[in-house]
Formats: structure tokens, sequence, C-alpha cells
């Protein structure tokens, strides 16, 4: 029986990871099956066999839901408190947010396997934070709070419109305490994605932290996704900082994300193709909000039309779910490489991303917004039905 437990649990694993067992295995499942051994030998010294299947069930659980399966997207950098704009004047409303974080939750969502590194106060927004993950199923993977800072806190500013600004309160903030020691390197080395932001690349040491985990996954082979996603505030408004922080780790980048609003940090929408050539980044996805977006791959480009909204109600975090939708597409067509992609899956991992980010404006807080695969198909074949 309990040989049968153990076989079950290691089906588990590799079924949720779409890999092949000798490519999923790293050196903690084989600690785990050292103690499964030995458990199973005691067996024949007095431990009830009972006990014995209530220790394995325990280390196997941990196994499965403590990160020891590959996981097929980690996200690293900020997870903040979004206070948005209340019904009253002048009143806000807590909300989790921080973009890496907004990704890893869309990817779960989704039904992936996600984890995310980041460092929060060891205050009751920290507690809060941590907790979203949890009951988002994504795992908090440096769950270690910071005495050193509060939890950051951004304050979303709405117009007539709807569309966003943010005031931080970060000086410093928790999530700028993130370091290096804190990355498990075999995490990195057996996820599929890595998804980083420019935001952590602000401050030190969470700077160090996010290259690091940056060129580990680069190194181990992994795609490496990265949002610029500039935000003024956390940069003391210089561009060219930021820019020069992002050259340092564009060279580890597969896939990079930028709004319309962006390309002003690489040099302008023109430089595009030559950054792409020069760092070597096989896909530039180029989003333009309502007007959907343009995917740079291969020497050429395409736009793919975004979806239209009858009411919008917040914009924040859009751009996240459109990209964890993105991302989430590929991972469900088994990309694991970039020499998999072509036209065609970009193609139609783009028009996921839109649906989803179209959905996503439809309600206030970016987390709370962030929709399922099924709801987002759902909305894309109904869309479809009433274009004909």
């Amino acid at each position: 029986m309990i040989l049968i437990v153990i076989l079950f649990y290691i089906n588990r694993i590799n079924k949720n990871n779409h890999e092949k067992p000798s490519e999923n295995f790293n050196i903690k499942h084989y600690k785990i099956l050292l103690n499964m051994t030995i458990l199973y030998i005691l067996t024949g010294y007095g431990l009830t066999k009972d006990k014995v299947s209530c220790i394995l069930l325990t280390e196997l659980n941990k196994c499965v839901y403590e990160g020891v399966a590959m996981k097929d997207l980690i996200t690293i950098g900020e997870m903040v408190i979004d206070f948005l704009p209340g019904r009253e004047p002048g009143s806000y409303i807590r909300n989790a947010g921080g973009a890496p974080a907004n990704v890893a939750i869309a990817a779960s969502r989704n039904g992936l396997s996600a984890g995310m590194y980041c460092k929060v106060g060891n205050d009751d927004f920290g507690r809060f934070l941590l907790q979203v993950l949890r009951d988002n199923r994504v795992q908090p993977m440096s769950e270690k709070m910071s005495d050193d800072a509060v939890t950051t806190m951004a304050f979303v500013s709405l117009n007539e419109d709807n569309d966003r600004s943010f005031t931080f309160a970060r000086k410093p903030g928790a999530d700028m305490f993130l370091t290096r020691e804190e990355i498990d390197e075999d995490e990195i080395k057996n996820c599929i994605i890595l998804h980083a932001g420019s935001c952590s690349l602000s401050a030190e040491p969470e700077a160090d932290a996010t290259q690091f985990a940056m060129t580990t996954a680069h190194a181990a082979g992994k795609m490496v996704s990265f949002d610029i996603n500039y935000r003024a505030l956390m940069w003391n408004s210089s561009k060219k900082r930021c820019e020069d922080k992002l050259r340092s780790v564009l060279g580890f980048v597969d896939l990079l994300k930028m709004s319309d609003e962006e390309a002003d940090i690489i040099g302008g929408y023109e430089k595009i193709p030559e950054i792409m050539l020069q760092y070597d980044i096989s896909v530039v996805v180029f989003t333009m909000g309502s007007r959907g977006t343009e995917v740079f791959f291969n020497g050429s480009s395409f736009v793919v039309p975004g979806y239209r909204v009858e009411h919008i109600a917040d914009t924040t975090g859009a751009g996240d779910a459109f990209w964890g939708g993105f991302l989430s597409f590929l991972l469900f067509h088994q990309i694991t490489k970039t020499t998999q992609l072509d036209e065609l899956i970009l193609r139609d991992a783009a028009k996921f991303g839109n649906a989803a980010g179209a959905l996503s404006v439809t309600a206030k807080g970016a987390i709370t917004s962030l929709p399922t695969r099924e709801m987002t198909e759902k909305y894309q074949r109904e869309y479809e039905k009433e274009k004909v």
C-alpha cells in the first residue's frame, strides 16, 4: 500500500509538470525518495505502517505543493498594497497588487503552477499579501518578512476615463530588501519561464537578486520574460537610469513586453528591431491599449487587434492580465524554448492576452479582475459570434 502511494504521487508530480521523469527530477526529489525508502524499511523495525503512511503523505504533499515539483512560471519583484479610490471622496480601498504578483496569479488562474519571490514587511499588510498568494495557489518562495521597512504601498488615482496614475510609499519599502541569498537556484532551474520587471531593478539589494535570478534562468536555458513597466517615482523620474539598468539585463531576456508609453526607454519605437538584434531577444510585444498589440518576431512584426469593451471600470493591472494570458497560452501549448515559437502561436497568444486584458478592465482591482482560462476562452467565443 505504501509503495502504491509513493508511485501515485511521483506520477502526480510528473503529470503536473508536463515533463519526463528524467528531466523533472532534481536533488530535492532524490532526497525525498531516500527518506521514503528509509521510512519504508523502518516498518520492519517496529514502526507501524499507519505511522509510516502518515509521515509519507506529509512529505509527499510538501513535494507537490511546496516547490519540489517543477513550476510553469516563477516571478520575481514587487508585491505591494494598491490603495484604490473608494466611493467616498478621499477614501481608499486596500487591494493586493504589484505587476509580478499579478502575472503569477494570472498564470495560476489559468490553471498553471506558479511561484513568486518577493519581500513584504513584517506587518499586517505583509501577512495579507502572502495570504493572497496562497489563496490564489501561488507559492510564496521567500516567506521571511522584512523588519527593515513596512510593506510597500501604492496609491492609485483614476482620471475621468478611469486611467490610473501612482503615488508610492517606498522610502524605503519592504520590496527593496529581497536578497540573492533568498533565491533558490534549483527552483529557478526547474521552472519553464522566469518573469521579472524593471521596478525590482530600481533599488538594491532587490536589483541584485533580480539580476541573479535572470542570469541563473538564462544559463539554465529557461525562457526569461521581462516587462519594462516604467514607474517614474521608483526611478526618481530618471528614464536614463532605468534605461541603463534595463540594458544591463536585456542580454538575458527572451520575451520582452513594453507599452507604447515605454518605447522611449530603449530609444523609441523604431529602435525595437535594432534592440532585438543587439541583445538576441526572440520576441518583443508592444502593447497599445484598446488598439491591441504589435508582435515583433523573426525580423518582422504583425498587429493583433484588441477587443472592444463597453464599460471600463479600472485599467489597473490590465497589462499584467494581458502578459499573464500571453505567457499562459505559450505554456498551454507546451512551449518551453523560444526555438519552438512561430508566428501562428504568437498570434494566438496575443489574441488570448488581449482578451484577458479586456476582461480585466471591466472590474476594479488588479488581482480581483484577473480572469480564468475558461472565462477568457468563453469571452473570445462570444466576441467572435457577435462579429458574424
